[in-house]
């Protein structure tokens, strides 16, 4: 997997996905999950470990969407047996902090980030599994793009949550996920 990615998305609006430092993830995370906190409160324990990537349009220098990606198992209560598959023998990666600027959403970044992300979960991570704690919100997003609901909704101060997963297949960034997990 190459560094950085070009996309076109609509209206032809073009910008590249690039790994980045988590310090450039802090003000997107701040502006759009959790603005009441501070920038060491955004910054998790395991960001030194993770893998970052952000989305940019030429005319700016920072990043318009970023994303934050670990070697992270899935919690065992979800994990199942599917026949002669049992999950706990797939490895699984999970992403977290997915903030998109405002005036970028609904311009497909976020989805092409998502799928940047997910290849590198698979590529680079080797992961079977991609998984997250998502908003109760995002909820549709997310399945629109693959991703199923595991277990009951939760919350993290007074926001509510739900865990959902994806299995990753070869193609997961070009045009199709299954979910046969």
């Amino acid at each position: 997997m190459s560094g950085q990615t070009e996309s076109e998305v609509k209206p032809n609006l073009v910008f590249r996905i690039a790994p980045i430092d988590v310090d450039a993830t802090l003000e997107l995370r701040q502006s759009i999950l959790w603005p009441n906190l501070s920038f060491a409160d955004l910054r998790l324990v395991e960001d030194d470990s993770g893998l970052h990537f952000g989305a940019f349009v030429p005319q700016h220098e920072k990043p318009i969407a970023v994303i934050s990606l670990f070697d992270e198992p899935l919690p065992e209560q979800h994990l199942v047996v599917c026949g002669n598959d049992k999950l706990s023998q797939r490895k699984s990666a999970r992403f977290r902090k997915f903030a998109c600027d405002l005036m970028h959403q609904n311009r497909g970044i976020g989805t092409h980030l998502f799928q940047h992300a997910a290849e590198a979960a698979r590529s680079t991570l080797g992961a079977s599994i991609i998984w997250c704690d998502a908003r109760v919100s995002s909820i549709a997003w997310y399945k629109k793009r693959g991703m199923v609901e595991l277990g009951d909704p939760f919350y993290k101060g007074d926001v509510k949550f739900i865990r959902m997963k994806m299995s990753l297949d070869a193609d997961t960034c070009k045009t199709s996920v299954y979910n046969a997990i």
